[in-house]
């Protein structure tokens, strides 16, 4: 039978299964030799059946500068990467290391601000953010945490490191394309966890739930939790139809909802049924037109009072944003030894911040090799990826 890396090549970056061409790295051992024993063209049969099953389940994403938002099916590699368990153990207690003092951090910045008139961060950077919240200033968030979803990307490096390029703290998606790919993979290729002591990741959906309901206002034993959608034409819109479905409650646009005397309230056949718990999916200035965008037809007017009275929960809390600030991320590391008295365990990618004249320059010169981020946008908007780009794209950035 033909290998399956006959004509493979190395070109340089970290290749994650192999370690040389014919020399799979030894967490791979066993997943290279049963992708030979199945052969290229039974592979290619097995990747088709799969992408079958995410168009037959509507698994789909769109994200709106390309084509006009039109959605695509989820692009699945029917080759698994194979994380060991050494590995995920640093990576967990990075991870862990990494939200515990974003937390506290939060915590800091909307109360006290310790770690701004101590100047270990310039303050200029945070209260100038766009995503600062001075709304929720002093404001008391539910068991003290304000991230509870995190998604946080990874990437690694040459030499295998692993890097952490984001933190996407807002409303970040995936946990659903997560789960029905194990799903389809299990379906496609199940010999191989039938052979490998595989991690579960179908906790998820009740642990997420146990979590929200844990959120709820003091007193309330059997809370109502929603999940928060802007609508069905969202990029996210699948994942926010399935963990709704999975857990259990009602899935809720914000002309579902409405508050009355601080208390908020989801409209029913049976009249309105209060709502303790939102699980909310639209970012904070679409969360309130009174408090943010006046326009917005997707939030819930009086909401952010509702949630200043302490009636209601919001996962995740208000005014995460500013944790997430690309010019934020490049103090992470100082703000992790901060609070935590601890060197990051993963560390970021080397950064350049803008606002710094020495740092732009350096920016403006290699902007052919560089990637450039506007500070608060997320979802792979406001960017140039330099090596992928034109000239007349990069021009665009320089004027910025």
């Amino acid at each position: 039978m033909e290998s399956l890396d006959l004509g493979y090549q190395l070109n340089g970056f970290y290749d994650e299964m192999l370690a040389a061409v014919g020399q799979p790295r030894p967490a791979y051992r066993r997943l290279y030799d049963h992708l030979n024993r199945l052969g290229a063209t039974e592979l290619q049969r097995r990747h088709g059946l799969a992408l079958q099953m995410f168009r037959n389940h509507g698994i789909t994403f769109a994200v709106y500068p390309d084509e006009q938002g039109t959605e695509k099916v989820f692009p699945f590699d029917i080759i698994p990467r194979v994380i060991s368990a050494a590995t995920w153990q640093r990576l967990e207690a990075g991870l862990k290391q990494r939200l515990a003092a974003l937390n506290l951090f939060l915590e800091d910045v909307y109360s006290r601000k310790l770690i701004l008139k101590q100047r270990a961060i310039p303050p200029e950077i945070v209260l100038s953010s766009s995503l600062y919240m001075r709304e929720i200033e002093d404001l008391p968030v539910p068991h003290g945490i304000h991230c509870h979803i995190a998604g946080i990307d990874l990437v690694r490096d040459a030499r295998g490191e692993f890097f952490v390029l984001e933190d996407n703290l807002r409303t970040p998606s995936g946990a659903s394309y997560v789960l029905a790919n194990r799903h389809v993979m299990k379906r496609v290729l199940p010999d191989l966890f039938a052979g490998y002591p595989v991690r579960p990741v179908e906790g998820y959906v009740h642990d997420l739930l146990s979590h929200l309901r844990w959120l709820a206002p003091r007193g309330v034993d059997d809370p109502t939790v929603v999940l928060l959608t802007p609508g069905i034409n969202n990029s996210a819109y699948y994942e926010h139809l399935y963990l709704a479905k999975q857990m259990g409650v009602e899935l809720v646009e914000g002309t579902d909802l409405v508050v009355d005397d601080d208390h908020v309230f989801m409209r029913t056949t049976r009249g309105l049924r209060p709502v303790h718990v939102i699980y909310r999916r639209i970012d904070d200035e679409w969360l309130d037109p009174i408090f943010g965008r006046q326009e917005s037809l997707v939030g819930v007017a009086g909401l952010m009072n509702a949630y200043r009275a302490g009636h209601v929960a919001i996962a995740n809390a208000p005014g995460n944003g500013v944790a997430d600030d690309k010019a934020v991320y490049a103090l992470v590391p100082t703000i992790v030894r901060y609070y935590l008295g601890e060197d990051p365990i993963l560390p970021n990618v080397e950064t350049y911040l803008c606002a710094v004249e020495a740092e732009r320059r350096h920016v403006l010169e290699h902007l052919d090799s560089l990637v450039v981020k506007t500070v608060d946008a997320s979802g792979g908007y406001g960017m140039l990826i330099g090596p992928a780009s034109t000239k007349e794209e990069r021009e665009d950035f320089r004027r910025r």
